[in-house]
């Protein structure tokens, strides 16, 4: 993959995750909280942004999103093929709710 390809496929899903994260800040704000992993400073700044703004951190060439499954427990218990997969994910997320939330650095 080329590295303008790349830039701009950075681009788009900084776009979409960040609309989404908006969205979903509107409408649940402490649901959102939780499923997105960031700290009620971050949610506020998120649920301020303009369209503009919004667009203008897309731009970036750093992914803004963060990948929540960085420790290999959390990684096989939702990718677990067992009989009881809902228990599996369920545990998942518990112990993901126990992380630290991301906050502004």
């Amino acid at each position: 993959m080329d590295t303008e390809k790349l830039m701009n496929e950075i681009r788009e899903a900084n776009l979409g995750y960040m609309l989404l994260a908006q969205q979903m800040i509107k409408a649940d704000k402490t649901a959102a909280m939780f499923r997105l992993g960031i700290s009620q400073d971050v949610a506020d700044v998120l649920e301020s942004l303009s369209t503009g703004q919004i667009l203008k951190l897309a731009t970036s060439n750093m992914l803004l999103c963060r990948f929540r499954l960085d420790d290999r427990l959390i990684m096989n218990m939702v990718t677990e093929y067992s009989n009881n997969k809902l228990m599996a994910s369920s545990h998942a997320a518990v112990m993901m709710a126990g992380q630290a939330a991301a906050g502004l650095a």
